[in-house]
């Protein structure tokens, strides 16, 4: 798995590079969520794996950059992707460097 700065993340994903998907939970997502990204809550992998999409490589995002850690691992680990990265420090980095998001400040 490769961290990727928020500045990384926002460079790929915008150039079509990735696709950035959030495993935060719902309730968090409700409060703070980048446009575009979809949501697949961590707790719910298991069941909804097909729906990640397979266009592009995939890059995790979360509130702090350890759960899309865990989850990017497990994909790769349970063969659901070759390679699967993940957005060190998640949305607080993201917000953190002035990257656009909807609701409350994701401290």
């Amino acid at each position: 798995m490769r961290d990727h700065t928020a500045r990384e993340a926002y460079e790929a994903w915008t150039a079509g590079e990735v696709a950035i998907v959030d495993c935060r939970e719902e309730v968090e997502h409700e409060i703070t969520w980048v446009l575009d990204v979809p949501l697949l809550p961590m707790s719910e992998l298991i069941e909804r794996v097909e729906e990640l999409p397979t266009d592009r490589p995939l890059l995790m995002m979360c509130r702090s950059g350890s759960r899309s850690a865990r989850v990017a691992d497990w994909l790769v680990a349970n063969g659901e992707r070759d390679e699967v990265a993940n957005l060190e420090g998640g949305i607080i980095a993201w917000a953190a460097e002035g990257f656009p998001y909807e609701g409350q400040s994701p401290s």
